[in-house]
Order: structure tokens, then sequence, then C-alpha cells
């Protein structure tokens, strides 16, 4: 039986997990970027120093925290991908594909939905579809 479908959604989902883990990259140099940060400090003068040290801080543990969970996403995904090529381990690639998923949107407190949708679909896909039957 060929998984191309469930090969094609993890694609997605491995692209958008690149798209998330772009993000997290993009969040540590914004962090480390000192003429954004007196752009911020300018255009809200009412924002205090404390202010500006949580947001600072708040961007680089996001950035790290999407960036890792993206990482992640990408390397289990792959996994399944090879484990479900050639309709070798349907099951064990689906149980991978449905527990990224969750935990990409769970732990990126739901930046990670949007890819995990695809790859849960996946994931599904794996445990429904059966080998098709001979009649004889």
């Amino acid at each position: 039986m060929k998984r191309t479908v469930e090969i094609v959604l993890a694609i997605i989902g491995i692209l958008g997990y690149g798209l998330l883990g772009a993000f997290g990259v993009v969040m540590l140099v914004l962090q480390n970027n000192e003429a954004i940060l007196q752009d911020i400090v300018e255009q809200t003068p009412e924002m205090g120093l404390g202010d500006l040290d949580t947001l600072i801080e708040g961007l680089s543990t996001g950035g790290w925290l999407i960036l890792i969970v993206a990482v992640l996403a990408i390397i289990l995904s792959i996994v399944a991908i090879f484990l479900i090529k050639g309709n070798k381990h349907p099951k064990s690639a689906g149980i991978i594909f449905v527990v990224t998923s969750i935990l990409g949107a769970v732990i990126t407190v739901g930046f990670g939905i949007f890819p995990g949708i695809f790859i849960l679909i996946a994931g599904i896909m794996c445990f429904v579809r059966k080998p098709a039957q001979l009649i004889q």
C-alpha cells in the first residue's frame, strides 16, 4: 500500500515547523538587536526598565523554546517518514506523528498548531488506512 498522502502531509508539517523554527531564530536575533530595543523604548515611553528586561527575557526564552521544539518535531517527523516508507511500520509512525503534533502544539502554547494539524492528520491516517484485501 502506498502511503503518499501521509508522507505529503508530514512534509507540509515539516515545512510549517521549519517556518516556526525560523520565527524562533528571529526572536533570538531581535533579543540581541540594540537598535530595535531602543526603538521600542522610544515608541513606548511609559515602558520602564523592568518591563524592557522582561521583554528581552521573554524573547530569549520563547525563541529558544520555539526553536528547540521545531527542530525536535522536524527530526521526529523525518524518522516517522522513514518508518512509514514502504509501509514498514505504519503504527509506529502514527504514534510518533500524533505525539509530535500534540506536544508541538502544547509546548509552543499554540504557535505549532497549524503544522501540528498536518502531522496529526498523517498520524491518524497511519492508524486508519488498512491494506487492501484480495477477494478470492
